[in-house]
């Protein structure tokens, strides 16, 4: 692990000090591989996300980029920059500098995003479902449903502070979604946003919320007529922590065998599987 680690290079987006990054590139080459993003959350632990994940990015030839989003310029960052700088210009741009250093393969990408990260990722995908592969979710607060009623970023509606852009349904309903909450994140605490209306939407704790919106995104998709795959996945020994999902939840190799040991998905050097995660569907977990 500590030798992957030394393989991360800390970067200034093209040279600026608009966003740092961490890079990862597998010693079998990055010409072609496939890309990772690893979204932090609110406490933009940018540097543990590329330490956590190089040494699985090492084993399945994975070049990994965990940019930080700063709270001076993105404070929100997870609603793609409804308030500061647009965090999702920002990685469009970081993916272009990642393809230009490495030759690795960023025409659609692998997203992971753990807590605001989570709201990132999903929203980003739902914004440029062109550019994503897959997205895995870690224990978001709240999440974008695909209700074309509701003003993003409750729903997918437009919204003023964002001109332009839109939300093509049948497009980020093609993407594969997982959700990864510990099973003991069922605490409302200060960083969990709450309201009545979110409340009666969403649900009352992360581990609801995920199942709901899971829920809510298959339902979309069969309307579509899509049989895209969406999972929530329990962590067992798990509350609302990174590390914690990381060490007791193992949610780093099950975010990674999603990914790359899908039968359907072109990877290379494709390790042998590792064991099979529990895997709850949302109608075994609702009541």
């Amino acid at each position: 692990m500590k030798k992957a680690a030394n393989r991360i290079r800390e970067r200034l987006l093209g040279g600026e000090e608009a966003l740092r990054y961490f890079l990862f590139e597998p010693s079998a080459g990055s010409a072609n591989a496939p890309v990772l993003v690893t979204v932090h959350g609110i406490s933009r632990n940018a540097a543990t996300h590329a330490r956590r994940f190089s040494h699985l990015a090492e084993r399945y030839g994975v070049v990994m980029a965990a940019p930080l989003f700063d709270e001076q310029r993105y404070p929100g960052y997870q609603r793609l920059g409804l308030r500061g700088q647009r965090a999702d210009l920002a990685l469009n741009r970081l993916l272009d500098e990642v393809t230009q250093l490495t030759g690795a393969d960023t025409e659609r990408v692998f997203l992971f995003g753990y807590s605001g990260g989570g709201q990132f990722v999903h929203r980003y995908a739902m914004a440029y479902p062109h550019r994503v592969a897959a997205i895995a979710i870690g224990a978001a607060g709240w999440y974008t449903f695909p209700d074309p009623t509701r003003r993003f970023p409750y729903g997918i509606g437009p919204h003023p502070k964002l001109p332009g852009m839109t939300f093509q349904a049948a497009a980020f309903l093609s993407i594969p979604a997982y959700v990864l909450v510990g099973k003991e994140d069922t605490t409302r605490d200060k960083a969990l946003r709450q309201s009545s209306n979110l409340d009666q939407q969403q649900g009352h704790t992360r581990f609801e919320r995920g199942q709901r919106w899971v829920s809510a995104m298959e339902q979309a998709a069969r309307r579509h007529g899509l049989d895209t795959e969406f999972r929530f996945i329990a962590l067992p020994e798990t509350d609302h922590s990174f590390s914690r999902s990381v060490k007791a939840g193992g949610m780093a190799e099950r975010v990674f065998q999603r990914f790359f040991s899908h039968p359907t998905l072109p990877v290379r050097n494709r390790p042998c599987p590792l064991p099979s995660p529990q895997v709850l569907s949302h109608e075994a977990l609702m009541p």
